[in-house]
């Protein structure tokens, strides 16, 4: 008798992928030029106007894509061993995220302990001190340029706190939705999720007014040199994935209000739990890192 093999289902060709290439280039391009907009204090605003339309496509490419995926989904398309290629993917995707984030941490690493304590003139370093900045002084965080501008720090009381009890909360009720799925309690489900979601848009316009905080208050801007960069970077970069993972959420739980998912088929939803998680702990190690050492 010959052995009947598990059907793996190919789709057709999509149009998603490069839609989503040049989003992201137009979204790369457009904050390039809206930060030198408002470096130079342009008035045209051209910069601003190709980043919004690279979010616009971004949008366009996440709703499509995300759709195509939930009606082969729900029409009985995929087997296991595609569900299992669900899960490697998903987990080298994070695995690659975390890499990405190590690169940056590296190199803040090698700014706080190599390179300042070597402008500094540690070790047999006192002639470089003394050629290069002989008015420096090797201390974290580094509020002044070479050029004599100046910014305040970022402390970690305040709004950083706020934002970190604000995640790790969110990771919590993530953590109670998903357990009401497994129980097949759509009402506690539905509810934890939502509380998620809140949580997770609080976290961004805190971190908006914290920005605005930096720019106005602290003089702590892109200018400010190696501490600016690093901060705006880091932050910034996570603040991006946080909007990624809120907008995961807000399609699962439009999912949950259709009535998809059972206990026993919810990759989509446990994916989007995995990055949720994640994203929380990435920024617990900013918020020592970066906020408090």
């Amino acid at each position: 008798m010959a052995q009947q093999h598990e059907k793996y289902y190919v789709p057709a060709s999509s149009p998603w992928p490069i839609i989503g290439a040049i989003a992201l280039g137009l979204i790369a391009f457009g904050a390039g030029h809206t930060v030198i907009d408002m470096k130079n204090e342009a008035t045209d605003g051209w910069g601003v106007n190709v980043l919004l339309g690279g979010i616009a496509v971004l949008l366009v490419m996440l709703f499509g894509w995300f759709r195509d995926q939930i009606n082969e989904s729900m029409a009985g398309m995929y087997s296991n061993q595609l569900g299992h290629s669900y899960r490697q993917g998903m987990s080298w995707f994070i695995f690659s995220e975390i890499m990405f984030f190590a690169a940056f941490f590296g190199a803040l690493f090698y700014a706080r302990v190599i390179a300042v304590e070597w402008l500094g003139g540690a070790g047999n370093n006192a002639m470089t001190n003394e050629v290069l900045w002989p008015a420096f002084e090797a201390h974290w965080p580094l509020t002044q340029t070479p050029g004599g501008t100046e910014s305040g720090a970022m402390g970690w009381m305040g709004l950083p706190l706020y934002n970190t009890i604000i995640l790790i909360v969110s990771s919590v009720t993530c953590h109670f939705a998903h357990v009401g799925l497994e129980k097949n309690n759509r009402k506690q489900l539905t509810i934890w999720l939502a509380i998620t979601i809140i949580l997770g848009c609080i976290f961004l316009y805190l971190q908006v007014a914290e920005y605005i905080h930096a720019y106005e208050e602290l003089g702590l801007t892109l200018d400010s040199g190696i501490y600016g960069n690093t901060f705006y970077l880091l932050t910034g970069f996570h603040g991006m994935h946080v909007t990624l993972g809120t907008l995961m959420l807000i399609i699962m739980f439009l999912r949950v209000i259709k009535g998809h998912f059972t206990p026993e088929k919810h990759f989509a939803f446990q994916a989007t739990s995995w990055y949720w998680h994640f994203v929380d702990v990435v920024w617990v190690c900013l918020f020592i890192f970066v906020y408090i050492l």
